[in-house]
């Protein structure tokens, strides 16, 4: 993993993508990287990101329009060679089993609660560290 980790934030609404950003803040815990987060629009952004490559973890709006977070989690999953890590904010505890079929490794609730956001991100750049090394 790089100096600093890319977390790619996709959703329709730059409130949500705020929320995601100010949750997280600067380094979601003292043993992971700083971020720096890429967000996106558009599920074509998102393919063209990570196409590019270099994103370490993707937090997905389940809500987001045209296309939810989880639809999106699944096809990357399904299209993405060596997809990285999807955290999934969906709109209700419940919905938790969605987030599991799409594939997505972590589920946080909206709105954005940032100690229970920041854990989950962190947990998943753990993740990522841990395979990348």
């Amino acid at each position: 993993m790089q100096p600093t980790a890319t977390v790619l934030v996709y959703s329709d609404d730059s409130n949500t993508r705020e929320q995601v950003r100010l949750a997280s803040g600067r380094r979601p815990a003292p043993d992971v990287p700083p971020v720096e987060f890429l967000e996106c629009a558009t599920p074509a952004a998102v393919v063209k990101e990570l196409d590019r490559g270099g994103i370490d973890v993707c937090v997905f709006d389940g809500e987001a329009v045209p296309m939810g977070g989880m639809g999106l989690c699944r096809q990357i999953k399904d299209e993405v060679f060596n997809a990285p890590p999807v955290l999934v904010l969906i709109a209700r505890p419940q919905d938790a089993w969605l987030a599991t079929w799409s594939r997505a490794e972590g589920a946080v609730a909206l709105p954005v609660e940032p100690v229970e956001f920041a854990a989950a991100l962190a947990s998943l750049l753990r993740r990522k560290r841990a395979v990348s090394a």
